[in-house]
């Protein structure tokens, strides 16, 4: 990729971001109250919750030791569940009724990202549970969180294009140009997905026989 042509891309996302910037926020705070809710709802649970959760961290970083995990199974499950992801997002942003449906999943999104963190600190304590979250969380969560965002963003946008202007025409331009934002978005999901089994998951195993 040329210089040109990467300064070129840099400015068109950052006047998609300046264009954008009351739905990314809105968007953004929806996410940060789902990881909100996800610390709460751990720091509330009750000692054999805890048990539980703590059983299963333990149980994922006993079969990592051991080399039991399959990457490859993995790899597929996490694109197959990020393509329907995807869909599901795009059809439900095509739909007036189905923006609750979008901003549902971003704050379910947020609140599982929240769960995952409090849960690997509180159940292994803080210097292991950092370790794990930087290895095993932090990368794909750099590609997966804007992409979801991204996706938000486009849903809301396409519902204010509908509402504002309901010419066919309009709507079937506001349609493709989402449907082209959430092929996109797509693609950074199913790399977010290498990232995690590919590299995040070498990067785990460097460090879990500390844990």
């Amino acid at each position: 990729m040329t210089k040109k042509r990467k300064i070129r891309i840099m400015d068109i996302l950052k006047k998609h971001i300046v264009g954008n910037i009351k739905e990314y926020i809105i968007v953004l705070l929806i996410f940060l109250v789902g990881i909100f809710l996800g610390v709460m709802f751990i720091n509330n649970t009750n000692e054999t919750q805890k048990g539980e959760i703590q059983n299963y961290i333990s149980t994922y970083i006993e079969n990592s030791k051991q080399g039991d995990i399959d990457t490859t199974d993995s790899l597929k499950t996490n694109i197959k569940e990020d393509i329907i992801l995807a869909c599901i997002l795009w059809f439900a942003g095509t739909t007036v009724i189905g923006m609750p449906i979008v901003l549902g999943i971003i704050l379910f999104r947020g609140f599982c990202l929240g769960y995952t963190i409090s849960a690997a600190i509180s159940t292994i304590g803080f210097a292991k549970g950092l370790s794990f979250i930087l290895t095993s969380i932090l990368l794909q969560n750099l590609l997966f969180i804007p992409a979801i965002l991204i996706l938000g963003v486009s849903s809301i946008k396409l519902y204010k294009s509908i509402m504002k202007d309901k010419r066919k025409e309009n709507i079937k331009i506001s349609i493709i140009r989402h449907t082209a934002i959430s092929s996109i978005s797509l693609v950074i999901l199913i790399l977010s997905a290498i990232v995690e089994v590919k590299i995040s998951y070498n990067f785990f195993n460097t460090i879990v026989k500390y844990l």
